[in-house]
């Protein structure tokens, strides 16, 4: 990444869906959809292929995209019908419609919460003490 990109800030989406279909929080593939949206609607940059880890007990899945700007991560909880979404970008850039990149989890409640993330401004003087 050029370092000319960076505004002094970061962005991060922390995303809570709540209520979803316990059958589609299983389904990797529909996980695996919803990262491709979110790569294509919010121009995101790839740098490796997902990671993805499905528990046996409960069927949820813990995925994760590692990104130029930074990374997308996704678990969901089937057994309590919850999805939680991660997406922190280094780049500047608009947020998009979680809500609906959500739909195929038929969530009952979604909460985006959107926070600034602050990069060092000014170099921190170290002193070497004999």
């Amino acid at each position: 990444m050029d370092p000319a990109e960076l505004n002094g800030a970061g962005l991060e989406w922390v995303v809570d869906a709540r209520g979803c279909d316990s059958l589609a929080l299983a389904d990797q593939d529909a996980l695996e959809r919803l990262f491709n949206k979110l790569v294509q609607e919010m121009n995101l940059h790839p740098a490796a292929a997902a990671q993805w880890h499905q528990f046996p007990v409960t069927q949820g899945l813990t995925g994760m995209l590692l990104l130029e700007e930074s990374h997308l991560t996704v678990h969901t909880f089937p057994e309590h019908g919850t999805l939680c979404l991660n997406l922190f970008c280094c780049r500047p850039r608009p947020a998009g419609d979680f809500s609906a990149w959500l739909e195929e989890f038929h969530p009952q409640h979604v909460e985006v919460r959107r926070l600034e993330r602050q990069l060092a401004a000014a170099r921190v003087a170290t002193e070497v003490v004999p």
